[in-house]
């Protein structure tokens, strides 16, 4: 008993003494349990936001309003599902299999973004999504690129370009609708005010409030607190939007110079949590969706591992 004490002291203080050198851990390191669980619960939760978060936009490539906006969309709906795929892979390196994954998804244990439960009215919410959204998934995901985890933290990397894309493609949407009819300004406006209280939602509760952010800090997983992250994107956006005449939908919004960001009013923390526990507009439709399209592709699945162990094979009797 005192022997493996002994090397899980051991193990631990190497570990640590990694971390605070700001090396990058990876797949073959000894990690504490407590590192590798969170790991798993946080890179599980982003791929699931992503693939899930094909949906709301999915619904409008036939019915975008040019060939130009179609093929843009598909390129970011095609991007979303790449990142689901190299966050699925990067989680598999900590000995979880994506069958697991997955199954966690479907059975409610395992959770996703709040935001993908909203629903997608007209076109305007698709330039809200690219804009609001994918802009508060990179402040974020920026940060990540420094998180202590190698895998995720190189998959951030490609994701962040991409998502930069993403971001553009909805201001712009944005932009041309304040520059157009009375009516287009107005759908504009009323896609920002219903997804800018979910887009700070995003970044997850006060971080006191969090059970997770301090060991999330101690290891380096996390760089910058929920609250930093949050007036940073507050901050771009109100410059963005008033460039395109976008009112913010938050009486209370006001520049605080003594802070050097902007104070914000409260945010509806209880729909936060209605919503994250799967009672949000649409949380029941997109998971039923995930779970149809999964079961449809299973042949899919099971036709590639009968090529892999056939090629496997071969090579063995060669």
């Amino acid at each position: 008993m005192e022997k493996t004490d002994t090397v899980l002291e051991e193990m631990l203080k190497n570990f640590e003494e990694k971390i605070n050198r700001g090396d990058a851990i990876e797949p073959k390191d000894k990690m504490p349990d407590g590192y590798r669980k969170h790991l798993i619960r946080q890179m599980s939760q982003h791929a699931h936001s992503e693939v899930i978060g094909m949906q709301p936009e999915g619904n409008w490539i036939t019915r975008a309003p040019s060939l130009r906006a179609k093929q843009i969309l598909l390129a970011k709906i095609q991007d979303e599902g790449g990142h689901g795929l190299y966050l699925y892979s990067a989680a598999e390196t900590l000995g979880i299999s994506r069958s697991e994954l997955i199954n966690q998804l479907h059975t409610g244990k395992a959770k996703y973004s709040n935001i993908f439960n909203y629903p997608t009215l007209n076109w305007a919410d698709i330039g809200a999504i690219g804009w609001l959204v994918d802009g508060a998934a990179i402040v974020n995901q920026v940060s990540l690129q420094r998180t202590s985890y190698g895998p995720y933290s190189r998959a951030m990397v490609r994701i962040c370009k991409e998502e930069s894309f993403h971001q553009r493609q909805g201001y712009e949407i944005m932009a041309k609708m304040m520059a157009g009819t009375k009516e287009q300004q107005e759908m504009a406006q009323d896609a920002m005010n219903r997804w800018w209280w979910p887009s700070l939602m995003m970044f997850g509760p006060h971080d006191g409030d969090s059970p997770h952010t301090g060991d999330a800090f101690k290891w380096k997983i996390k760089r910058h607190s929920n609250d930093e992250l949050r007036h940073k994107f507050i901050d771009k956006t109100v410059q963005q939007a008033e460039v395109i005449g976008l009112t913010i939908p938050d009486k209370d919004l006001k520049w605080n110079e003594a802070k050097g960001h902007y104070d914000h009013g409260a945010i509806n923390w209880d729909e936060f949590y209605r919503t994250i526990n799967g009672n949000g507009p649409c949380n029941r439709q997109r998971l039923a969706h995930h779970i149809k399209v999964h079961n449809e592709g299973a042949w899919v699945r099971e036709a590639a591992e009968a090529y892999r162990a056939k090629k496997e094979k071969a090579i063995f009797n060669n």
